[in-house]
């Protein structure tokens, strides 16, 4: 049986939740309640509705013009295995790359159930949104805490290795 996902909304062709042309998905779920955050709606569990993975996928792979797919919220890090079942289908049938953003730091998932989702991600921004630390010059994130990691990077070396930007691409 496949997993199935609760989703707010589907954004195709949007340039703001990484480089290029992506499909956002927005999940519903969040307990960080960050003051301030752009997407309140989105902390509703109960909020969307019920996609499966093959209709994500279908959406997903019905583009071939995006350069990859943002996973957001809500926080997708509580629909944890869902998304990794979705991130190695992306990658098993398509050449785009995943995006995820969370307010949990890359550390405190590196060792939890999380994990299975981290290995099919590129890039993860991480970290809560802090209004006071809000900064509209930063590249793809809301405040200055918040990073992009290179999550294979990172994985591999042991470390957190900040993602670096295509000077071609943006």
């Amino acid at each position: 049986m496949k997993r199935t996902l609760r989703i707010l909304e589907i954004v195709e062709d949007t340039m703001v939740d990484g480089p290029g042309f992506r499909t956002s998905i927005y999940c519903a779920g969040c307990r960080h309640a960050c003051p301030g955050c752009h997407n309140p709606q989105s902390w509703d569990f109960g909020g969307g509705r019920e996609m499966t993975v093959d209709e994500l996928m279908r959406t997903i792979v019905s583009d071939p013009f995006t350069r990859g797919v943002t996973f957001s919220g809500g926080d997708p890090m509580y629909q944890a295995a869902g998304f990794a079942e979705l991130a190695r289908a992306i990658h098993t049938y398509t050449q785009k790359d995943v995006w995820c953003y969370t307010g949990f730091t890359f550390e405190s998932l590196i060792h939890d159930d999380q994990r299975e989702l981290l290995a099919g991600l590129d890039v993860l921004v991480d970290g809560p949104f802090i209004q006071s630390l809000r900064d509209e010059s930063l590249l793809f994130r809301g405040s200055s805490n918040q990073r992009l990691i290179d999550v294979q990077a990172s994985l591999y070396s042991g470390e957190t290795v900040l993602w670096k930007p295509d000077n071609q691409v943006i």
